[in-house]
């Protein structure tokens, strides 16, 4: 039996990946995940939108940005972090990706 490694059990590989991305992250914005994702933004935009209208996904305002995660509130939310979780195992590279992001914005005058 062939296992396929790049499988989308929630319909689509970008949902999964924003799904992922938000499980490891916590929080966040959608430029952000496109840019961790290395997927175009507007696609991004499209699959947090249907994952929020299908009630994975909460929103909030956070200033003019809209900020992303797992809604709590949703029927299955222990199941669902149990399933990312075994997922985010074999994706190493997001994985690693998310440890390398920088959460905190950098001390005005420090040297990049």
């Amino acid at each position: 039996m062939a296992v396929i490694v790049s499988s989308s059990p929630f319909g689509s590989q970008t949902r999964t990946r924003v799904l992922l991305a938000l499980f490891l992250l916590e929080e966040s914005y959608a430029r952000e995940l496109a840019r961790m994702l290395g997927s175009p933004l507007s696609v991004v935009q499209k699959a947090v939108r249907s994952l929020e209208r299908d009630g994975l996904v909460a929103a909030r305002s956070g200033g003019r940005t809209r900020l992303y995660r797992l809604d709590p509130r949703y029927f299955a939310a222990r199941p669902l972090r149990a399933l990312l979780s075994k997922i985010a195992e074999s994706d190493i590279d997001l994985g690693k990706r998310t440890e390398d992001l920088r959460r905190r914005p950098r001390r005005t005058g420090k040297p990049l």
